[in-house]
């Protein structure tokens, strides 16, 4: 079995639509834009940390949002002319799976705005710490 059939076994079909074939879920329709509770954002495909709910906002897009990744080098970003216009294209690091796009119009401390798509996220809950 080839890669792109293990990930449609793995995934739901709008996970992998949105996640191996660079879609977009439609605005306020995702599971994680709401979500208010403490814990890490990972990628559905693969597991890897991306992103954390102390870096999330809500910036009103319609889409999960987030100041910053949880390092570096946990996204990677590269160059997309789709659609008639330039935008950054953010992909998980480790398995290169469409996460959503990054835009220069966030909050401090960054002032950028991970604008991630729901279907590319699991959700890992944390317990609420009052130290951090």
């Amino acid at each position: 079995m080839d890669k792109n059939e293990d990930w449609k076994h793995k995934l739901t079909a709008e996970q992998y639509r949105v996640a191996r074939e660079g879609g977009t879920e439609p605005a306020f329709s995702g599971e994680h834009y709401p979500r208010k509770d403490n814990g890490s954002y990972t990628c559905v495909c693969c597991g890897a940390p991306l992103f954390h709910a102390r870096q999330k906002y809500d910036s009103g897009s319609g889409w999960p949002s987030y100041f910053s990744p949880v390092d570096e080098q946990a996204v990677r970003e590269i160059s997309d002319n789709s659609h008639g216009m330039t935008r950054t294209e953010t992909r998980c690091a480790k398995c290169d799976a469409h996460l959503g796009h990054v835009f220069p119009d966030g909050p401090a401390p960054t002032g950028l705005r991970y604008c991630i798509n729901s279907a590319s996220l699991d959700f890992v809950a944390e317990p609420e710490d009052d130290d951090k």
